[in-house]
């Protein structure tokens, strides 16, 4: 059987633990093909030098993994595991080929010198890749996941299905369940309200009985959830990158509308299983009361920006549901959060 390569780009910043966790279920994905990329926003908690030590086998850890889901992290993997380290510049011209053929699938360590935010750290990973231009597919993975076994082979499956099918499909999501509930869905795609500039995710707290297990979920997804992104070569070619413009937020829906624009549909693979825990390096989590202020800023900012691209004559309502979003923070006593909205609109 032919294996297309898929470069698994996971991002870094400060939260390690989670990181080396993730690695730790990648390491046990039952594909053939794949390549492993970590890149680091500048932590300054010196993630980076921590995840060298756990590879190299000098690190002991203790994984406080959800028990329902250890089997998939658990046993770890035999260290030492061998890597490569670039800084950006030398990732983005495609890194050192010798070294990384000598060594034989090394894992991808990049430290990037500043944080730009989600698209700018995962946009060097995809330029690595571009720059090495021997794969197929590139697979976003959220660092606070945990993946299962097969989720990597079931979405190459559902990617060449769609090409036989002569679909032009430029990003496949995954099912993603919550890490702390595994039994509920954090979502399998998304809807946007263009009229006020929000998104909410599909099945986002259902219990998972396989409502969504199917194609036709497809028609009514606007984007795909970013924590779980699989993306064509071609699609990166036609499209191009990630728009660094946002920080966080919005980016998936400002690369799919792109792709839209070219003629790329979304796709959906039910069978790939993700564990999501959510938000832990931002606290960007559904609970607007656990929501921290830098998350807010960018999703009130955000708004704005997008429309301002994509809608603008819907401008003027999302204006309007600002008004909502105030009164809400007033509801939930975040008075210092009012300031935030108007420093955001101003930005």
């Amino acid at each position: 059987m032919s294996y297309p390569k898929v470069y698994v780009i996971i991002l870094n910043y400060r939260s390690w633990r989670d990181t080396i966790e993730c690695l730790e279920s990648v390491f046990k994905l039952n594909y053939g093909n794949f390549q492993v990329i970590v890149v680091d926003n500048n932590s300054e908690n010196n993630s980076l030098e921590k995840i060298k030590s756990y590879l190299d086998g000098s690190l002991n850890l203790e994984l406080n993994v959800n028990p329902e889901l250890k089997h998939l992290v658990y046993p770890l993997t035999e260290k030492p595991v061998s890597y490569v380290f670039y800084n950006r510049g030398e990732a983005e011209k495609g890194g050192n080929f010798e070294l990384e053929k000598k060594l034989k699938n090394p894992i991808i360590l990049i430290q990037s010198s500043y944080n730009g935010g989600f698209s700018y750290g995962n946009n060097i990973g995809i330029k690595y890749s571009m720059a090495k231009n021997d794969f197929e597919y590139i697979w976003l993975l959220n660092n606070d996941t945990v993946i299962g076994k097969d989720s990597l082979s079931k979405l190459v499956e559902k990617a060449e299905d769609y090409k036989k099918q002569n679909k032009k499909v430029g990003i496949i999501g995954s099912k993603l369940l919550y890490y702390d509930k595994p039994e509920i869905l954090n979502g399998v795609g998304g809807k946007y309200n263009k009229w006020f500039g929000v998104s909410k995710q599909i099945g986002v707290f259902e219990r998972d009985l396989g409502q969504y297990d199917s194609e036709d979920i497809i028609k009514k997804m606007d984007y795909i959830i970013g924590a779980s992104m699989f993306v064509s070569k071609d699609f990166i070619k036609d499209v191009g990158l990630m728009c660094e413009d946002y920080f966080l937020y919005y980016e998936e829906l400002d690369w799919i509308l792109r792709g839209k624009e070219k003629g790329y549909e979304l796709g959906y693979c039910w069978e790939s299983i993700v564990y999501h825990k959510e938000g832990v390096t931002i606290g960007s989590s559904s609970d607007g009361n656990k929501k921290s202020e830098l998350a807010d800023y960018y999703f009130f900012r955000n708004r704005v920006l997008f429309t301002k691209k994509f809608y603008k004559r819907y401008l003027f309502f999302v204006y309007l549901g600002f008004i909502v979003t105030i009164f809400n923070r007033i509801k939930r006593r975040q008075f210092g959060r009012i300031n935030l909205i108007w420093k955001a609109l101003k930005s």
